[in-house]
């Protein structure tokens, strides 16, 4: 049996009293019901008990009558998203898990099932390009800083990456940097612990990993500042971890519908027609997962592009592996992916 579930533990021969003592001292908003066996035989909650209560029962009343013994529990075996599912599906904020002997074991809450398993991942966001191509927008703003229904780009990422249980984030910062600086600060108000990496020079966008305190000692999670996404960073990091590979590229399908028939030739002559064919290509999102060992080829001060250290990963045969980013995504680079990204709108 869980150390965490023994104080929540009520004999259904108890009081309504024992009850709430089970409630207040677990402190998970359930008190489990057990017989002199220990098997489960219901469940109580405070808002059974202050029912109990204001119907006229006293607190040295037995508890037997108020225990809800038509309760949903799952075993062991159960997977975590299916426990999920069953508690969406049910409206119940708690389940408990019993043994094959019917004793409780463990107990699922809804609130921590859904929250992000924290992770010691540290996450590099390049976000000190100047923004040439969305000026006079960025001529006081830097672009990661550039609303997105009401919110600033940057800081959705930063949202995004504590949403994920990434919590300690370096911003690469450099063109109105100071801006970045004032409005994250040390990233407390965030859920997350923010520092700076200070460009004196344009890096490129991946020499500003040159500048880390020190090496990551797992794999590092890179991503441009100008992303509107809700891509799955969890997936990619754990897809990374399990393929071992130097570096892990998220990609997206990107169709282009050309305008006009094309034809194929050879020399002078046509050899084929197609009509306003659909191109398919995969993209580069911006989004990275490096193992240390390629981070710390980066020298410091020395300006590198991503796509220049990865060829050279690739130059040296090492695996570069590929996760295909699914969910939204946006790289805000031109006035018309913002607008896209706003809808249409200028907020």
């Amino acid at each position: 049996m869980s150390d965490r579930i023994s104080p929540a533990l009520v004999p259904v021969e108890g009081s309504l009293r024992d009850a709430m003592r089970a409630l207040d001292v677990g402190a998970l908003r359930i008190a489990l019901v057990v017989d002199g066996e220990g098997r489960l035989v219901g469940v109580t909650t405070d808002g059974d008990v202050r029912r109990a209560l204001l119907s006229g029962a006293g607190l040295d009343d037995p508890l037997g009558p108020h225990v809800t013994r038509a309760f949903t529990a799952v075993t062991p075996r159960d997977g975590r998203a299916d426990v999920i599912d069953l508690m969406r599906a049910r409206h119940i904020g708690a389940v408990p898990v019993v043994d094959d002997a019917g004793r409780p074991v463990a107990l699922h809450l809804l609130d921590e099932a859904l929250a992000p398993a924290e992770r010691t991942t540290w996450a590099v966001v390049m976000a000190g390009g100047r923004g040439v191509r969305l000026r006079p927008l960025t001529e006081t703003v830097p672009k990661p800083m550039l609303r997105v229904a009401g919110r600033p780009i940057l800081e959705r990422i930063v949202l995004h990456l504590v949403g994920h249980g990434i919590t300690r984030i370096h911003l690469a910062i450099g063109y109105l940097g100071e801006r970045i600086e004032e409005h994250f600060a040390d990233g407390s108000r965030f859920g997350a612990r923010i520092s700076y990496l200070r460009e004196e020079e344009p890096l490129g966008t991946g020499g500003a990993l040159g500048l880390l305190p020190e090496l990551p000692r797992e794999p590092l999670l890179v991503m441009n500042g100008d992303l509107v996404t809700q891509a799955d960073l969890g997936a990619l990091l754990d897809v990374h971890a399990a393929r071992g590979d130097v570096a892990t590229i998220g990609v997206r399908r990107y169709v282009h519908a050309v305008p006009f028939g094309c034809v194929e030739r050879a020399g002078d002559r046509i050899v084929g027609l197609e009509e306003k064919p659909t191109l398919t290509r995969e993209v580069n999102t911006g989004i990275y997962a490096l193992a240390p060992g390629l981070v710390a080829r980066v020298e410091r001060g020395r300006p590198i592009g991503m796509p220049d250290l990865i060829s050279d990963a690739l130059a040296r045969g090492e695996p570069v592996g590929a996760f295909e980013i699914e969910d939204d995504w946006i790289d805000v680079g031109q006035r018309e992916q913002l607008d896209r990204a706003r809808g249409g709108g200028d907020a």
